[in-house]
């Protein structure tokens, strides 16, 4: 994983088994306690993109431009956390294109960085060739008329 939330699915869908650890069950904990007076500055949480000229914006850009179908979305294409998110990944299941996303969840400011982006208030959000297609409802009235199809065609002839 590149960066926080980025995640990659091909065409088959893994599952997670009933045994598996809570990360698997999209079940995620915290060490860290904001303010701690007890927690000396270098054990303390970071963002990496603090001291970086790396900005947000620039990552959904080049998330945009270099992934064919990018989705922000909450959770994600194999655990997805809302209705939404769900139908646009069996949607776009359907036609076995490689989907790349970021979950929104882990990143407030991930969320506000997009909805600048594309200037679009709700999620899921989809890329595709890099144009801000819209949300699940889009989606699925594309995949019903065949347009989706057309512009999923277009990207594997690329």
């Amino acid at each position: 994983m590149l960066f926080k939330g980025f995640r990659s699915m091909e065409y088959s869908r893994t599952t997670a088994s009933a045994s598996g650890s809570f990360l698997q069950h999209g079940m995620r904990f915290s060490t860290s306690v904001p303010n701690d007076p007890d927690t000396h500055d270098d054990f303390k949480p970071t963002n990496k993109l603090e001291n970086s000229e790396i900005t947000l914006k620039d990552i959904v850009e080049q998330d945009v431009k270099d992934n064919h179908v990018m989705i922000y979305m909450k959770g994600d294409p194999e655990q997805p956390r809302c209705g939404f998110s769900s139908l646009a990944v069996r949607v776009l299941s359907e036609y076995r294109v490689p989907i790349h996303s970021r979950n929104i969840l882990e990143d407030p400011e991930l969320k506000n960085a997009v909805k600048a982006f594309s200037m679009w208030p709700t999620f899921p959000q989809i890329f595709i060739n890099g144009e801000f297609i819209g949300g699940s409802d889009i989606i699925l009235n594309m995949h019903q008329n065949g347009e989706l199809k057309e512009k999923l065609n277009k990207t594997s002839s690329d």
